[in-house]
């Protein structure tokens, strides 16, 4: 009787031991199986993940972790659940971005680990084939309060890998103390592990190539929850590791000191954090960061009218914030068939509101929408451009939003946040859900990355968050390096989200060298991608252009249904088709100091002809080309020049 207990409980405990052991490994592919995700738990009993592509390593074993105040899901942990894989698919609609009608394929399966304390947290993984994505789910019911101390997610490179990044600056300088704004230029294809030169880190999207396949890391679906995050400034043999914002980078009104950080009583989920993997054209043609962010909220769908603006600020500065001039771009709006006009800066005390309503009735006599700035900021810098401080309540908003919806304002652009904080993320969601419902689209400058935002909020147009057009008029040193940045953008900054670049200059800039001519200008308003299009050109400038160049700007379409990367490399060249109904604009730029001759697959447009726009002689020269879609298209491109071809 005693040997057939004692074997009985032998058995059991060898069992158990198997059971934890097939628990400590698993494995998940994309669809097409071209991907692999493994995760396991290391020696140290923490959870560490790799993947693979086609068997080539691309994450070496990377960790992951979240640290709570009072729970510790970062070491000594065991996997104690697995849940069957699953097929998650999700198709959506978008009005701005790459491609109208979207489609998501993923495998999902979730790891549920316990620590020492018995705490357990949700790890819920998918793979689809463009990528891997990650989040944490905290809900056990014994955990009250979730206070985030840490995350230990890092990304693991293989030390031969390139890195394309862009620093972040430090919270508090600049300029009125408006940094952070992710407003830096990118370091190009320096060796993974470089130190940022900025000790805040690096931004999101992050590009990366390891052994031929190319990476960009960044994370989706932020609720005002959480707050964004960035990658450490250190990443010692290549190990990237998740960063938090600085102290300051928080909503801070004098009452309130602003949380910095996520914390809950409810279930705690972070975003989505997402490595897209894959060749180039796989990645560029990606919309993952989209595809994990939350669906569409509510919202009056015949308010979302994407289009193209005219801006004074852009070249003349304050001094154009005045009515007459004003009137003058509503003229100029309406002679190119654009949307809107926007009018910057000190508008309230330059105009008025009574005179701001006589530019709106003028504006709507001739088909051009209003757009007006507002300074976001409360005490976190102290930049002195109104209106200022009168969106930082929900009263404040409710007030001010009603006034402008009895104007006729069709959006506004709201400048100088102060990073990425959680109160600070939450006070964009505000901004976000509050013009939504006051039916007003919304333009961030001075700010984050959207993260998704686009897909959520339906009303958001465009954000800047890029070293936009404005800076190469500030000094001739940002000038001098705009064409590599403008070619760095659409693999990194633009790649699943909307940019506020603010391009497209074919005239003079006041007191600058302009370095790029005006095929590589004209070729903007087709890559870069926003859902109002802000161009800087003034009239006088638009007033040098052949008429087939004014013609083009004048139809050319707001949105696109689909995209298509042609070819290119960061930083150097990049060549895109974007489809409106039946006609392809195919654009490219050439950043480089020589020709740049191209062969391209266009076989896709199905033998169709197109005049192509391209550069003439002289840098300020247009001519016109016919080319035909074919499997080997050839062009050549000139030094920091570029074209665009539309096939009908």
């Amino acid at each position: 009787m005693i040997f057939r207990c004692s074997l009985a409980v032998l058995l059991s405990t060898l069992l158990s031991l198997l059971a934890d052991d097939c628990l400590a490994t698993t494995t998940l592919s994309s669809p097409d199986q071209h991907l692999q995700l493994k995760v396991e738990l290391s020696a140290q009993q923490q959870i560490v993940y790799s993947v693979t592509r086609d068997n080539q390593a691309v994450i070496l074993s990377s960790a992951l972790g979240l640290q709570l105040d009072v729970a510790d899901f970062t070491q000594e942990l065991r996997i104690v659940k697995v849940s069957p894989k699953k097929l998650v698919e999700d198709s959506y609609e978008m009005q701005v971005g790459k491609r109208r009608f979207n489609h998501y394929s993923a495998h999902e399966q979730i790891l549920t680990v316990e620590n020492t304390s018995h705490q357990k947290m949700d790890v819920v993984f998918r793979v689809s084939n463009d990528g891997v994505a990650f989040r944490y789910v905290v809900s056990d019911p014994a955990i009250k309060f979730k206070k985030f101390i840490k995350e230990t997610t890092s990304f693991s490179f293989d030390g031969k890998s390139k890195a394309w990044l862009q620093p972040i600056a430090v919270a508090q300088t600049g300029w009125s103390n408006t940094n952070p704004s992710y407003e830096e230029h990118y370091l190009m294809n320096i060796p993974v592990g470089t130190r940022s030169p900025s000790k805040a880190g690096w931004v999101f999207p992050a590009l990366f190539n390891s052994w031929g396949n190319w990476v960009v890391l960044t994370e989706a679906d932020m609720d005002g929850s959480w707050h964004a995050s960035r990658l450490q400034a250190m990443s010692t043999g290549g190990v990237y590791q998740l960063g938090t914002p600085m102290a300051s980078e928080v909503f801070a009104d004098g009452k309130n000191p602003g949380l910095l950080l996520a914390e809950t009583r409810s279930t705690m989920r972070s975003p989505w954090r997402i490595i897209g993997i894959g060749s180039l054209p796989i990645i560029m043609n990606s919309n993952l960061g989209s595809d994990l962010a939350a669906p569409a909220i509510k919202l009056d769908k015949s308010m979302i009218k994407p289009g193209h603006a005219s801006w004074s600020w852009a070249l003349l500065k304050d001094d154009s914030t005045i009515f007459e001039v004003q009137k003058k771009f509503i003229d100029y709006a309406a002679d190119m068939h654009w949307e809107y006009t926007l009018i910057d800066a000190d508008w309230d005390q330059k105009i008025g509101y009574e005179k701001l309503q006589q530019l709106v009735e003028y504006g709507a006599m001739k088909n051009v929408g209003v757009l007006v700035w507002y300074n976001s900021s409360g005490a976190w810098n102290t930049t002195k451009y109104s209106p200022k401080g009168q969106l930082l309540t929900a009263a404040q908003r409710k007030q001010e939003f009603s006034r402008l919806r009895l104007l006729g304002i069709k959006g506004i652009k709201v400048d100088f946040f102060a990073g990425d904080g959680q109160s600070m993320i939450d006070y964009y969601i505000a901004l976000l859900k509050d013009a939504a419902e006051a039916g007003l689209l919304v333009n961030f400058h001075g700010a984050t990355l959207p993260r998704g935002w686009a897909r959520t909020y339906p009303n958001l147009m465009s954000m800047e968050a890029v070293k936009g057009f404005e800076f190469t008029t500030f000094g001739q040193a940002d000038q001098d390096a705009v064409a590599t940045h403008v070619a760095m953008l659409p693999f990194a900054r633009n790649l699943f989200d909307p940019m506020d670049f603010t391009p497209m200059v074919f005239g003079d800039i006041p007191k600058i060298e302009r370095k790029t001519r005006n095929g590589f200008e004209l070729a903007e308003s087709v890559l870069f991608l926003s859902g109002i299009q802000h161009f800087a050109e003034i009239p006088e400038g638009m007033a040098t252009v052949p008429a087939y160049v004014k013609s083009f700007l004048q139809t050319l379409p707001v949105s696109w249904d689909d995209s298509h990367f042609i070819d290119g490399y960061p930083g150097q060249y990049v060549v895109i088709a974007r489809r409106a109904g039946k006609t392809w604009y195919v654009a490219g730029i050439n950043a480089t100091d020589s020709d740049k001759q191209l062969n391209m697959d266009l076989s896709f447009i199905d033998g169709k002809k197109a005049q192509m726009m391209t550069d003439g002689d002289s840098s300020r020269a247009f001519v016109q080309q016919v080319v035909q879609s074919s499997k080997e298209t050839r062009i050549t491109i000139k030094p920091r020049g570029g074209f665009v071809a539309v096939f009908e």
